[in-house]
């Protein structure tokens, strides 16, 4: 998909209203650069979706826009969130869809942390309602 292909970024979006305090969440944790809550249909035991302070889009749009302390903020609140949350041991699974052929469903960027179960370790096997507890 090339740049002109790329919607702008939505306002409306559900994430962006999360953010704005529009919408309520589940809050697991919040900091200057993110903000990350249980997802509300989990696909895991823990399901909690990891969103950058910031309108971008996808992965790509962050890294291409994102200032360097924004990138290593979320990055930092992805790897506190799975640590408070006792993943570290065991392990888990991260995820960011990008585009409609990813499986992006909200074009906010966010990050998926899947956890509390054995995840296969088949790269197309992702958790599924049918499997998640």
């Amino acid at each position: 998909m090339s740049d002109s292909m790329i919607p702008a970024y939505d306002r409306t979006n559900v994430f962006a209203r999360i953010l704005r305090g529009e919408l309520p969440c589940k809050k697991v944790y919040e900091d200057d650069f993110a903000l990350a809550f249980h997802d509300i249909a989990p696909l895991a035991p823990i399901h909690v979706l990891v969103i950058p302070k910031g309108d971008y889009i996808s992965q790509a749009d962050f890294g291409a826009k994102a200032p360097p302390e924004m990138m290593v903020g979320f990055w930092r609140a992805v790897s506190k969130v799975a640590r408070d949350l006792g993943l570290d041991t065991e392990g888990y699974r991260i995820v960011a869809n990008h585009g409609p052929n990813g499986g992006q469903l909200v074009f906010h960027f966010h990050v998926h942390i899947f956890g509390g179960r054995t995840m296969s370790h088949a790269m197309g096997s992702m958790p599924s309602p049918d499997n998640a507890g």
